[in-house]
């Protein structure tokens, strides 16, 4: 399907992220203050049967791939429902998840039958104490046991998403890429943004030579991937059983070839997570817009995407957090 979704710098737009749900039953230090109660009213929160319709407008402009994100999307009820009805929207090829895993172990088997074809996971820490410590909750059993229930479930490959702070868990990485090659999932090691004032108050790690000195560690091989095919430079042991990927928004930014945009929970399109641009799709269907109206209004939002983030230049731009954009 040709694309219709190509911004002012000749971007092309194929990667939608949907927030489910804003509500999260962690509170990570980077993304969300322990005493936070700014959420969304559920009477904002978009029905499934807008969400789906929401999406099936930009996969029919050539969106191709969608996740589903949050908060934590599985404490949003149907969620397996509404993944099995994008699934079948024609024209979309890729649907996958970002789960904290809490409660994936319940929602593994449901999510497969559903269609759901990837999952991300964010895991920290293997140190139950540390996890604790960045999560806010004593639940590091419940992350692995979800783990095991979706390699049994048949989701291939698994990526493990582990946010790297200087002083909180940078002496945990190497235990975290020998349990990844042990169980062969896919590392990304990521840099925290200055999103909100956790973000900002999270202290980064260039992990741009970090990834190069694992590499040569673990005689990990460089892994050449499709353009678009997402922000991650990665490397992969010699049988392809294990990929290790750094994530690098402010050690070496990857704007350039942005290829997505975030639909929030209330239905508000975000354009840059480092940028305040936004159009109120929600607002506008609930006020009766027709699918042509807001179809035009996608155009308009993706012709006006910024050109990138300013988190190094202007790092107090941001002021909401990370859950309320989407993952």
């Amino acid at each position: 399907m040709s694309s219709r979704l190509i911004d002012s710098f000749q971007r092309r737009i194929d990667y939608l992220r949907v927030s489910v749900t804003d509500r999260c039953d962690l509170r990570c230090t980077y993304c969300m203050p322990k005493g936070f109660k700014g959420f969304e009213e559920p009477d904002h929160w978009l029905r499934h049967d807008e969400m789906t319709r929401l999406v099936g407008l930009f996969v029919a402009q050539g969106v191709s791939k969608v996740r589903l994100t949050g908060g934590e999307p599985l404490l949003r009820r149907g969620v397996a429902d509404l993944a099995r009805g994008l699934t079948a929207l024609s024209g979309l090829q890729d649907l996958s998840v970002s789960s904290n895993g809490t409660q994936l172990a319940r929602h593994a088997r449901p999510l497969r039958e559903a269609g759901v074809q990837r999952l991300n996971i964010s895991l920290d820490s293997l140190d139950r104490d540390c996890f604790a410590r960045i999560t806010g909750r004593d639940c590091l059993a419940d992350v692995l046991d979800g783990l095991k229930e979706a390699r049994a479930a048949g989701f291939d490959p698994i990526k493990l998403n582990m946010v790297v702070q200087a002083d909180v868990n940078l002496d945990e990485v190497r235990r975290m890429v020998a349990f990844a090659i042990e169980q062969g999932f896919v590392l990304r090691l990521i840099e925290p943004m200055p999103v909100g004032d956790t973000g900002r108050a999270s202290k980064g790690v260039d992990l741009s030579c970090l990834g190069e000195d694992l590499a040569r560690e673990h005689g990990l091989l460089p892994q050449v991937l499709g353009q678009g095919a997402g922000p991650a430079r990665y490397w992969r042991t010699p049988d392809g059983g294990m990929s290790l990927g750094v994530i690098t928004p402010m050690s070496r930014h990857f704007c350039a070839s942005c290829n997505r945009v975030r639909l929030g929970v209330d239905g508000t399109l975000y354009l840059c997570l480092g940028q305040n641009d936004q159009v109120p799709l929600g607002q506008m269907l609930r006020a009766g817009a027709s699918d042509a109206e807001l179809t035009q209004a996608i155009l308009a939002g993706i012709a006006a995407k910024p050109e990138r983030h300013e988190f190094n230049e202007r790092p107090q731009q941001i002021v909401r957090f990370m859950s309320q954009t989407g993952g």
